[in-house]
């Protein structure tokens, strides 16, 4: 019981803290996203309506993006974009562009999902940018297992009333492949963790980037410490020590 008081103790003060941590800088105008801590310094931050992100101009791909769905933004209903556009605020050479993404073999696959901006039309246009996006295999992980993920996601946050999303390409010993003329890395893996702010509970996935077979989802949770190790990455870096140690340790048993 005591160890139980001590923890619920710990939960309530790391949730306030995250709730009052300021920031200076491109992170002051997306603080609704930044409040569990910045995952990592490489990367251009850009503050987006719908999410912010670390965009890398190596990869040409977001190293990260964190969102903050809340059951009101699930509940938007505009129609989908469907404009897909370099990012307007990184320089030609140092982004992708719908050229490399031609004939690739790969989708354009977002890392924010569009149907999570379904409560915005500037969240909406601004994910079609080509700086949410990873050269992800279509049949079976973004048209199949990753977009059932995403819509699981939605649901959660429709349950639990907000989640906090952490979305990413993986490139497991560096780049391997790469596409275009501007070299888009393919990444090797991607990660989606979602965090419960109220439960203090998360669940984290790393799948490889090809087929796979909805049905085994399950088999690809993992623990929040596994993604950090494979991106070198710090998530939840606002958190009381104790509590973050907990959190990221603990690996969901199925799914929510």
């Amino acid at each position: 019981m005591l160890m139980k008081n001590r923890t619920a103790v710990l939960v309530t003060l790391a949730f306030v803290f995250i709730q009052t941590v300021a920031f200076a800088g491109p992170v002051e105008d997306c603080k609704e996203y930044s409040r569990l801590g910045i995952p990592g310094k490489q990367g251009e931050l850009l503050c987006r309506k719908g999410f912010l992100l670390a965009h890398s101009a190596e990869h040409k791909t977001p190293l990260w993006v964190i969102e903050y769905l809340t059951a009101d933004k699930v509940n938007g209903n505009l129609p989908r974009y469907d404009k897909f556009q370099p990012d307007p605020d990184l320089q030609e050479g140092a982004r992708a562009e719908l050229s490399d993404y031609r004939s690739s073999g790969y989708d354009r696959g977002h890392m924010a999902p569009s149907a999570d901006m379904k409560w915005d039309q500037q969240a909406m246009v601004e994910c079609f940018y080509l700086s949410n996006m990873v050269p992800q295999v279509g049949k079976g992980m973004n048209q199949g297992i990753w977009k059932d993920l995403e819509e699981y996601v939605r649901k959660w946050a429709m349950d639990r009333g907000a989640l906090f999303i952490f979305t990413g390409p993986i490139y497991e010993g560096g780049i391997k492949k790469s596409i275009g003329k501007n070299k888009v890395a393919v990444p090797s893996h991607v990660y989606k963790i979602a965090y419960d702010p109220y439960k203090a509970e998360a669940i984290a996935f790393i799948m490889p980037n090809e087929k796979l077979d909805t049905a085994d989802m399950p088999r690809y949770i993992v623990t929040i410490r596994d993604v950090e190790l494979m991106t070198g990455l710090d998530f939840l870096s606002n958190m009381d020590v104790q509590v973050q140690e907990v959190i990221e340790n603990k690996k969901a048993q199925g799914l929510w």
